[in-house]
């Protein structure tokens, strides 16, 4: 699987995000704006929760284009087994079931589910409870993480 492609998908995805989120945050801004929504007592909070609802959407627009910052920045790099696991690995785990998981270990601000063909992909970043868990790990090494209420273990069956 092309570590490239999933990148790829990664910024298209995010750049979605971003215009959706955009374009909340203008509707919200217009609302907050709108001379029908002065407050006209102080129980006529439209206009107020508007304007909240605009900055936090901004916010958020804010994060998106950091991550796509970072995103664009990151290079992913074969696995290095003397290394063991790093950020732009591309792993798949093994749990306690026999259900296995395929994870791509990238920067920040890009946790979401792919689909690469037939083959489901969730990107977490190595901040994430279960991406500092995997790094330096090697093939076979066990990972856990606590879940609750029990811990949660994985074993790593490949690395990319």
């Amino acid at each position: 699987m092309d570590k490239f492609l999933l990148q790829q998908q990664v910024l298209e995805r995010l750049a979605d995000d971003l215009l959706q989120v955009e374009q909340a945050a203008r509707v919200a801004h217009e609302t907050a704006t709108h001379e029908e929504n002065i407050a006209e007592n102080k129980y006529d909070t439209l206009g107020l929760e508007a304007a909240y609802l605009a900055t936090g959407q901004a916010r958020r627009a804010e994060a998106i284009r950091q991550a796509m910052a970072h995103w664009r920045q990151f290079r992913p790099r074969p696995y290095d087994a003397t290394l063991g696991i790093q950020l732009g690995a591309l792993v798949c785990l093994v749990d306690s079931d026999g259900e296995e998981q395929l994870l791509f270990l990238g920067p920040a601000g890009g946790s979401m589910k792919l689909i690469r063909g037939d083959q489901h992909v969730q990107v977490i970043s190595s901040e994430s409870p279960l991406g500092r868990a995997m790094l330096g790990k090697c093939e076979g090494d066990e990972v856990s993480i606590q879940g609750s209420p029990i811990r949660q273990p994985f074993e790593v069956l490949r690395v990319l």
